[in-house]
């Protein structure tokens, strides 16, 4: 896997992936807007897409209805340099019909604690946890 960053100026840095996709990553100087997600909100969104990732392939697989899965993360950071995460949680929305509450709990356990490979780094540094909620869908 590879990726190139470039500075583009100010606060603003060019990501592109091996895979052909870009994204602005950025900071601000004082209140002016930032021109896209910083690297740790990367890295937090990242965790939440590995994770989600994995939450729909399980319950495809089990052959649960699903019709969209959300993944909330909250997190708290050291305050003095590297400034690493030092708590995430991760609130997993599940929205589908008939869903099993059991397999959708094996599902995110399965994917935070043994599939994802996001959550096993960061949780070198941080404890990740985790819940859910279902909504029945008509």
């Amino acid at each position: 896997m590879k990726s190139t960053i470039t500075w583009t100026g100010d606060r603003r840095w060019l990501g592109q992936t091996e895979s052909g996709h870009s994204i602005v990553i950025g900071n601000a100087h004082d209140d002016a807007p930032k021109p896209g997600p910083s690297a740790m909100e990367l890295v937090l969104m990242g965790a939440g897409a590995c994770s989600s990732f994995d939450v729909v392939s399980i319950l495809e697989k089990s052959r649960q209805k699903i019709e969209n899965v959300i993944v909330e993360l909250d997190a708290s950071r050291a305050e003095d340099p590297p400034k690493v995460f030092t708590r995430i949680h991760m609130h997993f929305v599940v929205k589908g019909r008939d869903l099993d509450p059991a397999r959708v709990a094996r599902a995110i356990e399965l994917s935070v604690e043994k599939y994802c490979s996001a959550t096993a780094m960061l949780e070198k540094t941080a404890p990740v946890t985790h819940d859910f909620e279902i909504i029945e869908t008509a």
